[in-house]
Protein backbone atom coordinates (compact mmCIF):
# COMPACT_ATOMS: atom_id res chain seq x y z
CA UNK A 1 0.00 0.00 0.00
CA UNK A 2 1.28 3.72 -1.09
CA UNK A 3 1.56 6.47 1.04
CA UNK A 4 -1.31 8.46 -0.62
CA UNK A 5 -3.41 5.10 -0.26
CA UNK A 6 -2.24 4.69 3.82
CA UNK A 7 -2.92 8.45 4.60
CA UNK A 8 -7.00 8.34 2.60
CA UNK A 9 -7.43 4.71 4.81
CA UNK A 10 -6.08 6.90 8.13
CA UNK A 11 -8.20 10.22 7.50
CA UNK A 12 -11.42 7.61 7.02
CA UNK A 13 -10.59 5.65 10.10
CA UNK A 14 -10.03 8.77 12.13
CA UNK A 15 -13.45 10.51 11.07
CA UNK A 16 -15.47 7.26 11.85
CA UNK A 17 -14.02 7.49 15.36
CA UNK A 18 -14.87 11.09 15.67
CA UNK A 19 -18.58 10.31 14.39
CA UNK A 20 -18.93 7.63 17.27
CA UNK A 21 -17.64 9.47 19.79
CA UNK A 22 -19.78 13.05 18.61
CA UNK A 23 -22.86 10.29 18.57
CA UNK A 24 -22.40 9.06 21.83
CA UNK A 25 -21.81 12.69 23.59
CA UNK A 26 -24.99 13.49 21.56
CA UNK A 27 -27.34 11.06 22.86
CA UNK A 28 -25.86 10.69 26.66
CA UNK A 29 -25.36 15.19 27.08
CA UNK A 30 -22.66 16.80 28.66
CA UNK A 31 -21.09 15.77 32.18
CA UNK A 32 -23.66 16.74 34.56
CA UNK A 33 -26.49 17.14 32.59
CA UNK A 34 -29.45 15.25 34.65
CA UNK A 35 -30.38 12.21 32.69
CA UNK A 36 -33.99 12.15 33.78
CA UNK A 37 -36.41 14.16 32.02
CA UNK A 38 -37.42 17.43 33.13
CA UNK A 39 -40.85 18.19 34.80
CA UNK A 40 -42.09 20.00 31.50
CA UNK A 41 -41.73 16.55 29.64
CA UNK A 42 -43.80 14.37 31.83
CA UNK A 43 -46.77 15.64 29.88
CA UNK A 44 -45.38 14.45 26.67
CA UNK A 45 -44.04 11.48 28.05
CA UNK A 46 -47.28 10.17 29.59
CA UNK A 47 -49.02 11.43 26.19
CA UNK A 48 -46.65 9.41 24.17
CA UNK A 49 -47.61 6.33 26.64
CA UNK A 50 -51.03 6.58 26.62
CA UNK A 51 -51.05 6.82 22.77
CA UNK A 52 -48.81 3.66 22.66
CA UNK A 53 -51.01 2.10 24.75
CA UNK A 54 -54.44 2.61 22.54
CA UNK A 55 -52.14 1.62 19.79
CA UNK A 56 -50.24 -1.75 21.39
CA UNK A 57 -52.49 -3.32 23.80
CA UNK A 58 -50.42 -4.40 27.15
CA UNK A 59 -48.13 -1.67 26.69
CA UNK A 60 -47.52 0.33 29.98
CA UNK A 61 -49.23 3.20 30.82
CA UNK A 62 -47.29 6.29 31.65
CA UNK A 63 -46.15 6.83 35.38
CA UNK A 64 -46.94 9.05 37.45
CA UNK A 65 -44.91 10.14 40.40
CA UNK A 66 -45.69 7.82 42.97
CA UNK A 67 -44.85 4.87 40.12
CA UNK A 68 -41.03 6.49 40.44
CA UNK A 69 -39.83 4.75 43.78
CA UNK A 70 -41.61 6.50 45.94
CA UNK A 71 -45.21 6.05 48.24
CA UNK A 72 -47.76 8.12 47.30
CA UNK A 73 -48.06 10.70 50.09
CA UNK A 74 -50.40 13.92 51.55
CA UNK A 75 -49.98 17.73 50.00
CA UNK A 76 -46.79 19.04 49.85
CA UNK A 77 -44.94 20.77 53.20
CA UNK A 78 -44.69 24.26 53.28
CA UNK A 79 -42.07 26.56 54.40
CA UNK A 80 -38.88 24.42 52.72
CA UNK A 81 -38.18 26.99 49.67
CA UNK A 82 -37.09 30.53 50.57
CA UNK A 83 -38.59 31.14 47.13
CA UNK A 84 -41.65 29.54 45.19
CA UNK A 85 -44.29 30.83 42.93
CA UNK A 86 -42.45 34.46 41.89
CA UNK A 87 -41.99 35.33 45.36
CA UNK A 88 -38.97 34.97 47.88
CA UNK A 89 -38.70 35.61 51.74
CA UNK A 90 -35.54 38.16 52.18
CA UNK A 91 -34.28 38.19 55.95
CA UNK A 92 -32.42 41.38 56.32
CA UNK A 93 -31.24 40.06 59.86
CA UNK A 94 -30.06 36.74 59.11
CA UNK A 95 -27.85 36.67 61.79
CA UNK A 96 -29.19 38.11 65.01
CA UNK A 97 -28.06 38.53 68.42
CA UNK A 98 -29.38 36.24 71.29
CA UNK A 99 -31.87 37.55 73.19
CA UNK A 100 -34.49 40.27 72.07
CA UNK A 101 -33.81 41.96 69.30
CA UNK A 102 -35.79 43.07 66.05
CA UNK A 103 -36.05 40.81 62.61
CA UNK A 104 -36.51 43.06 59.71
CA UNK A 105 -37.45 41.32 56.32
CA UNK A 106 -39.85 41.11 53.04
CA UNK A 107 -41.02 39.50 50.18
CA UNK A 108 -40.01 40.09 47.09
CA UNK A 109 -41.69 39.27 43.54
CA UNK A 110 -40.05 38.16 40.74
CA UNK A 111 -38.47 41.33 40.29
CA UNK A 112 -36.78 41.48 43.16
CA UNK A 113 -39.24 44.13 43.92
CA UNK A 114 -40.87 44.18 47.86
CA UNK A 115 -44.39 43.38 47.94
CA UNK A 116 -47.20 45.79 49.25
CA UNK A 117 -50.42 44.34 48.68
CA UNK A 118 -51.50 41.36 50.63
CA UNK A 119 -54.89 39.49 51.37
CA UNK A 120 -55.89 39.73 54.77
CA UNK A 121 -56.42 36.07 56.05
CA UNK A 122 -57.41 34.99 59.93
CA UNK A 123 -56.87 38.45 60.61
CA UNK A 124 -53.75 39.27 59.64
CA UNK A 125 -52.15 39.90 56.09
CA UNK A 126 -49.30 37.57 56.61
CA UNK A 127 -48.52 35.21 59.68
CA UNK A 128 -44.60 34.97 60.78
CA UNK A 129 -43.35 31.78 62.34
CA UNK A 130 -39.84 31.70 63.91
CA UNK A 131 -39.10 28.21 65.68
CA UNK A 132 -35.65 26.79 66.68
CA UNK A 133 -34.43 23.88 64.62
CA UNK A 134 -34.30 21.58 67.82
CA UNK A 135 -38.15 22.63 68.09
CA UNK A 136 -38.12 23.67 71.38
CA UNK A 137 -38.65 27.70 70.62
CA UNK A 138 -41.34 28.71 69.07
CA UNK A 139 -42.58 32.32 68.16
CA UNK A 140 -45.62 33.36 66.43
CA UNK A 141 -45.07 36.91 65.51
CA UNK A 142 -47.15 39.94 64.27
CA UNK A 143 -44.83 41.96 62.32
CA UNK A 144 -45.90 45.62 60.94
CA UNK A 145 -45.48 46.34 57.21
CA UNK A 146 -43.90 49.94 56.05
CA UNK A 147 -44.97 51.69 53.13
CA UNK A 148 -41.82 50.67 51.53
CA UNK A 149 -42.79 46.80 51.89
CA UNK A 150 -40.46 46.21 54.48
CA UNK A 151 -41.70 44.11 57.89
CA UNK A 152 -40.36 44.38 61.18
CA UNK A 153 -40.98 42.54 64.53
CA UNK A 154 -39.61 42.30 67.78
CA UNK A 155 -38.56 38.87 68.75
CA UNK A 156 -36.64 37.14 71.50
CA UNK A 157 -34.25 34.20 70.57
CA UNK A 158 -33.23 32.91 73.93
CA UNK A 159 -30.21 30.48 72.73
CA UNK A 160 -27.72 30.42 69.84
CA UNK A 161 -28.75 27.59 67.31
CA UNK A 162 -30.19 27.47 64.43
CA UNK A 163 -33.58 28.86 63.87
CA UNK A 164 -35.66 28.90 60.69
CA UNK A 165 -38.43 32.05 59.57
CA UNK A 166 -41.77 31.21 57.94
CA UNK A 167 -43.55 33.65 55.94
CA UNK A 168 -47.42 32.21 55.27
CA UNK A 169 -49.32 35.32 53.28
CA UNK A 170 -51.52 35.24 50.00
CA UNK A 171 -50.41 38.21 47.74
CA UNK A 172 -52.95 40.60 46.59
CA UNK A 173 -52.71 39.77 42.75
CA UNK A 174 -55.45 38.74 41.23
CA UNK A 175 -55.58 35.00 41.02
CA UNK A 176 -52.45 34.45 43.52
CA UNK A 177 -52.30 31.60 45.82
CA UNK A 178 -51.34 30.68 48.80
CA UNK A 179 -47.99 31.11 49.99
CA UNK A 180 -45.13 29.90 52.79
CA UNK A 181 -41.88 30.14 52.80
CA UNK A 182 -39.42 29.56 54.77
CA UNK A 183 -35.44 30.96 55.74
CA UNK A 184 -32.93 30.17 58.01
CA UNK A 185 -31.54 32.39 60.99
CA UNK A 186 -28.34 31.25 62.46
CA UNK A 187 -28.26 32.98 66.43
CA UNK A 188 -24.31 32.64 67.13
CA UNK A 189 -22.98 31.58 70.23
CA UNK A 190 -22.61 28.34 72.01
CA UNK A 191 -25.15 25.33 70.92
CA UNK A 192 -26.08 22.54 72.57
CA UNK A 193 -29.81 21.13 71.12
CA UNK A 194 -31.95 20.06 73.22
CA UNK A 195 -33.68 17.02 73.13
CA UNK A 196 -37.28 17.03 71.49
CA UNK A 197 -39.69 16.19 74.50
CA UNK A 198 -41.24 12.88 73.96
CA UNK A 199 -45.11 12.34 72.14
CA UNK A 200 -47.85 13.26 74.90
CA UNK A 201 -51.45 13.61 74.34
CA UNK A 202 -51.18 16.42 77.32
CA UNK A 203 -49.37 19.54 77.63
CA UNK A 204 -49.81 22.35 80.51
CA UNK A 205 -48.91 25.85 80.30
CA UNK A 206 -49.73 28.54 82.60
CA UNK A 207 -51.85 26.68 84.83
CA UNK A 208 -53.99 25.59 81.96
CA UNK A 209 -54.08 22.07 80.48
CA UNK A 210 -54.84 21.04 77.08
CA UNK A 211 -55.49 17.36 75.44
CA UNK A 212 -55.14 16.21 72.20
CA UNK A 213 -57.49 14.26 70.54
CA UNK A 214 -57.82 12.43 67.12
CA UNK A 215 -54.80 11.45 64.91
CA UNK A 216 -52.77 13.05 62.16
CA UNK A 217 -51.93 10.45 59.30
CA UNK A 218 -50.22 10.97 56.28
CA UNK A 219 -51.80 11.65 53.38
CA UNK A 220 -55.30 11.59 54.90
CA UNK A 221 -57.48 14.33 56.19
CA UNK A 222 -58.32 14.19 60.12
CA UNK A 223 -59.78 15.96 63.00
CA UNK A 224 -57.38 16.89 65.81
CA UNK A 225 -59.53 18.04 69.01
CA UNK A 226 -57.70 19.88 71.59
CA UNK A 227 -59.70 20.20 75.11
CA UNK A 228 -58.60 23.13 77.45
CA UNK A 229 -59.67 22.94 81.01
CA UNK A 230 -57.93 25.30 83.77
CA UNK A 231 -57.35 24.28 87.13
CA UNK A 232 -59.25 21.08 86.21
CA UNK A 233 -62.28 22.55 84.88
CA UNK A 234 -63.24 22.80 81.45
CA UNK A 235 -62.86 26.88 80.13
CA UNK A 236 -65.91 27.01 78.38
CA UNK A 237 -65.34 31.06 77.59
CA UNK A 238 -62.32 30.97 74.86
CA UNK A 239 -61.81 34.09 73.26
CA UNK A 240 -61.18 34.70 69.70
CA UNK A 241 -57.90 35.05 68.32
CA UNK A 242 -57.01 35.21 64.46
CA UNK A 243 -60.45 35.04 63.07
CA UNK A 244 -60.75 31.68 65.46
CA UNK A 245 -61.02 29.76 68.97
CA UNK A 246 -57.60 28.58 68.40
CA UNK A 247 -54.79 28.55 65.61
CA UNK A 248 -52.79 25.33 65.18
CA UNK A 249 -49.24 25.17 63.54
CA UNK A 250 -47.64 21.63 62.74
CA UNK A 251 -43.77 21.42 62.21
CA UNK A 252 -42.00 18.18 60.77
CA UNK A 253 -38.93 16.92 62.69
CA UNK A 254 -35.90 17.21 60.74
CA UNK A 255 -36.66 19.52 57.94
CA UNK A 256 -39.29 21.74 59.41
CA UNK A 257 -41.78 21.40 57.06
CA UNK A 258 -44.91 23.41 58.30
CA UNK A 259 -48.45 22.76 57.75
CA UNK A 260 -50.50 25.65 58.88
CA UNK A 261 -53.90 24.08 59.93
CA UNK A 262 -57.24 25.49 59.80
CA UNK A 263 -59.62 25.33 62.40
CA UNK A 264 -63.38 24.15 62.06
CA UNK A 265 -66.87 26.18 63.64
CA UNK A 266 -67.56 25.94 66.98
CA UNK A 267 -66.44 27.33 70.06
CA UNK A 268 -66.05 28.76 72.45
CA UNK A 269 -64.37 26.29 74.09
CA UNK A 270 -63.56 23.42 75.96
CA UNK A 271 -62.90 21.88 72.29
CA UNK A 272 -61.15 23.22 69.55
CA UNK A 273 -61.17 21.19 66.32
CA UNK A 274 -58.99 21.21 63.43
CA UNK A 275 -58.88 19.44 60.05
CA UNK A 276 -55.22 18.54 58.99
CA UNK A 277 -53.25 16.31 56.83
CA UNK A 278 -49.61 14.92 57.34
CA UNK A 279 -47.71 15.51 54.25
CA UNK A 280 -45.44 12.41 55.04
CA UNK A 281 -44.84 9.94 57.91
CA UNK A 282 -42.56 11.80 60.39
CA UNK A 283 -42.46 13.24 63.91
CA UNK A 284 -44.29 16.45 64.43
CA UNK A 285 -44.48 19.38 66.82
CA UNK A 286 -47.88 20.84 67.24
CA UNK A 287 -48.16 24.20 68.89
CA UNK A 288 -51.93 25.44 69.46
CA UNK A 289 -52.23 29.21 70.55
CA UNK A 290 -55.45 30.22 71.88
CA UNK A 291 -56.55 33.47 73.79
CA UNK A 292 -58.25 33.41 77.63
CA UNK A 293 -58.48 35.83 80.07
CA UNK A 294 -57.01 38.70 77.25
CA UNK A 295 -53.62 36.51 77.10
CA UNK A 296 -52.55 34.38 74.08
CA UNK A 297 -51.08 31.46 75.52
CA UNK A 298 -49.63 28.46 73.44
CA UNK A 299 -49.71 24.56 74.02
CA UNK A 300 -47.11 22.55 72.48
CA UNK A 301 -47.13 18.40 71.34
CA UNK A 302 -45.29 16.18 70.07
CA UNK A 303 -46.63 13.52 67.56
CA UNK A 304 -46.13 10.44 65.66
CA UNK A 305 -47.57 10.10 62.40
CA UNK A 306 -47.51 6.63 60.31
CA UNK A 307 -45.91 4.71 62.44
CA UNK A 308 -42.77 6.78 63.11
CA UNK A 309 -39.43 6.12 64.67
CA UNK A 310 -37.87 8.72 67.52
CA UNK A 311 -36.44 11.58 66.04
CA UNK A 312 -32.88 11.85 65.11
CA UNK A 313 -30.59 13.89 67.04
CA UNK A 314 -30.85 17.65 66.27
CA UNK A 315 -28.56 18.91 63.71
CA UNK A 316 -24.55 20.02 64.80
CA UNK A 317 -24.12 23.33 66.28
CA UNK A 318 -23.72 26.61 64.47
CA UNK A 319 -20.49 28.15 64.63
CA UNK A 320 -20.07 28.19 68.51
CA UNK A 321 -17.75 30.64 70.23
CA UNK A 322 -16.97 31.48 73.87
CA UNK A 323 -20.82 32.88 74.17
CA UNK A 324 -22.96 31.15 76.83
CA UNK A 325 -26.02 29.74 75.35
CA UNK A 326 -29.50 30.16 77.26
CA UNK A 327 -32.17 28.13 78.44
CA UNK A 328 -34.66 26.60 76.34
CA UNK A 329 -37.94 29.00 75.82
CA UNK A 330 -40.91 28.12 78.09
CA UNK A 331 -43.58 26.65 75.86
CA UNK A 332 -45.96 29.33 77.25
CA UNK A 333 -43.92 32.41 75.19
CA UNK A 334 -44.64 31.39 71.89
CA UNK A 335 -46.59 34.19 71.04
CA UNK A 336 -45.49 38.22 70.51
CA UNK A 337 -47.16 40.93 69.18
Amino acid sequence: MNTGVRIAVFAAALAATFGTAYGVGTGVGPVGAPVAPAHGDHAANGQAAKDRAAKEPGAPAAAGHAEHGQAAQGPAAGGLQVSEGGYTLSLESPRPAPGQGELRFSVKDSAGRPVTAFKTEHGKELHFIVASRDLTVYRHLHPVRGADGTWSTPVDLPAAGGYKAFADFTPAAEGAKGVTLGADLAVPGAYQPAELPPAARTAEVDGYQVALGGTLEPGKAGELKLTVAKDGKPVTDLEPYLGAYGHLVALRDGDLAYLHVHPNEGGPGPDVSFTATAPSAGTYRLFLDFQHGGTVRTAAFTVSVGGAAAPAPAQAPVQPSATPAGPPAAEGDGHAH
